[in-house]
């Protein structure tokens, strides 16, 4: 008896292993996200919308995907800029105990690499200043940073000098969380269309842009992935003008 329920486990997880691969080489085909990329759309999409529950499954699921700690810290860091404090807090705390009951189930995740340090010969406002820049495309100028200055030095010395600026995540994957993000909250139209340009800017395709908001559509609910979709349109409109 024991040699056959060896046996039916070992061709179980082989079953289980052939469909994972060809589900990860389906996805590469397609030119979507792959599963990586996916866990990070949902561990910040529910991050910012505030729900837990939800928010523990993602979590679970994209260390299950190969994402590694820091990497999961980092998201959920970038997310106190998007969706503030108390959020991003939550969204630590309850990592804190996923990550608990994991090791108690003896799983042994990998914690990852750490952010290096900082160029010395550009201090944080000339760093995210040129970070900025190679993102948006051009330097930033308009009429709200002339009506509230302190916001542009915020944006440019923290945002992206601070947190843009450590390389424990692509910015392909911080665009992927801040997208992801934008959607799921509401009321942010204009900072979501302007951060699918940014996403285009790093590398992101259309494709990827719709296997994201497939997975917004899938989890988060259909009325944020038809107004994510729409302001995709619109930027997508824009860039072929």
């Amino acid at each position: 008896m024991d040699k056959k329920i060896a046996a039916f486990l070992a061709v179980l997880f082989t079953a289980m292993f052939s469909i994972a691969s060809v589900s990860e080489a389906q996805t590469m085909k397609s030119g979507g996200l792959n599963p990586k990329q996916e866990g990070i759309v949902t561990i910040a999409a529910f991050t910012a919308n505030g729900d837990l529950q939800k928010l523990k499954t993602a979590l679970d699921e994209g260390l299950d995907a190969g994402l590694t700690i820091n990497e999961i810290k980092e998201v959920l860091i970038q997310m106190y800029a998007y969706a503030g404090f108390p959020r991003s807090l939550n969204g630590i705390s309850t990592f804190m105990g996923v990550i608990e009951e994991r090791q108690k189930k003896g799983i042994k995740d990998e914690l990852g690499k750490e952010a290096s340090p900082l160029p010395a010969n550009k201090s944080r406002l000339e760093l995210g200043t040129e970070i900025q820049t190679r993102l948006i495309g051009s330097p930033a100028s308009g009429a709200i940073y002339s009506f509230a200055p302190a916001m542009d030095a915020f944006l440019k010395d923290h945002l992206f000098g601070d947190i843009f600026g450590r390389d424990i995540l692509d910015f392909q994957s911080r665009e992927i969380a801040t997208i992801s993000a934008l959607a799921s909250m509401g009321g942010v139209n204009p900072q979501l269309q302007s951060h699918f340009n940014i996403g285009f800017n790093t590398g992101l395709t259309e494709a990827q842009m719709r296997s994201l908001l497939s997975v917004i559509a899938a989890r988060v609910g259909k009325k944020e992935a038809d107004n994510a979709n729409e302001l995709l349109g619109k930027a997508l409109s824009n860039r072929a003008k």
